[in-house]
């Protein structure tokens, strides 16, 4: 809820400037949710799953499961929690990420349409959104726009002008184009070098005079199975969309790297009195920290594969040591067992 509320705060120039419903700000909010899900909810899962174990240690239930044997069921619930998570982050990265984006996209360069819509007045100069004025000599016929002119001084660097005789707004399969002819471009850098461009026929997605420029990108806004499906009906594989698909999967494997390292840390009971004890919940920061620092910094195609494998090798040795340990002990350390 916390996220939402923040993500609605960050969206609010929806309402404040672009003149839209409160729905669509709630919308929007909730559609710009997944990418930040997919961020820390690995992370989420690592910290319930230790707290859940600690739990268990406080409650010396840990220490029963232990003296009883039954360490292959505390571990199939692992592996259970794991798997859940897997799937439900895999679900998110692959089918509900890729649809919110394209909604959302598409839902903006509608918003676009009905605000260029709404403020293109005859002789009237209005501010479409902050940085970018609009101002045209009338209309005619069906959406007919003449001696159109738009000046975008949003990017300190490059500010741009348009100017054309006429215009109209249509839609493709990218969303609202505002049409453009007999015109030219104008470019003026910071340092004031000026050049121009003529055309007689030119396409600006609306998008572009009401947010900031950003491209789509058809892979991102694709599923995985959409991906999978046309490599495999065209048989042409690009290498952006196998990266994109490395990239999905390998948020499901952070999942087992992570809980598996928590459940190597936290699974086994001792009896020991420490001075000083580190949170598990700091613990799991810095492994999640530490994974991104692994996989920011490792070259190659597999490289988002690097930090979790990382995580995985160090709790499988952990989780040997810590298993070779209890059977010399006969099960649980004495301390604990006497507890018990």
């Amino acid at each position: 809820m916390l996220i939402w509320l923040i993500q609605c705060l960050r969206v609010f120039d929806v309402v404040s400037v672009k003149g839209q419903s409160i729905f669509t700000l709630v919308g929007q909010a909730v559609l710009s949710m997944p990418p930040l899900l997919i961020v820390f909810l690995y992370v989420c899962l690592g910290i319930g799953m230790g707290r859940a174990l600690r739990d268990l240690q406080l409650s010396q239930e840990l220490h029963a499961i232990h003296s009883s044997r039954r360490l292959g069921a505390l571990f199939g619930a692992v592996g259970v929690f794991i798997g859940l998570g897997a799937m439900l982050l895999l679900l998110l990265t692959n089918v509900v990420e890729p649809m919110a984006q394209r909604r959302l996209s598409e839902w903006q360069a509608s918003i676009a349409a009905d605000l260029v819509g709404r403020t293109l007045r005859p002789h009237r100069f209005s501010e479409v959104t902050p940085g970018v004025v609009i101002v045209i000599g009338g209309r005619q016929g069906v959406g007919e726009i003449t001696d159109f002119f738009v000046d975008d001084s949003r990017d300190p660097a490059m500010r741009r002008t348009y100017i054309a005789k006429s215009a109209n707004v249509s839609q493709d399969e990218n969303g609202y184009v505002l049409n453009l002819r007999e015109g030219y471009l104008q470019y003026t850098t910071d340092k004031l070098a000026f050049s121009q461009i003529t055309f007689g026929s030119y396409d600006v997605s609306l998008d572009r005079l009401t947010d900031p420029v950003v491209d789509r990108d058809p892979l991102a806004e694709s599923s995985s199975f959409d991906i999978i499906r046309d490599g495999l009906s065209t048989g042409v594989w690009s290498q952006n969309a196998i990266q994109m698909l490395i990239n999905r999967s390998a948020e499901g494997l952070r999942i087992v790297g992570i809980c598996l390292l928590v459940a190597s840390l936290a699974a086994f009971p001792t009896g020991k009195r420490l001075r000083f004890v580190l949170p598990l919940e700091a613990s799991v920061l810095a492994a999640a920290f530490g994974e991104r620092l692994v996989t920011t910094y490792v070259p190659g195609m597999f490289a988002p594969y690097a930090g979790a494998i990382v995580m995985i090798v160090v709790g499988l040795i952990i989780l040997a040591y810590k298993l070779r340990i209890n059977q010399w002990f006969g099960g649980v350390p004495k301390r604990a067992e006497m507890r018990a």
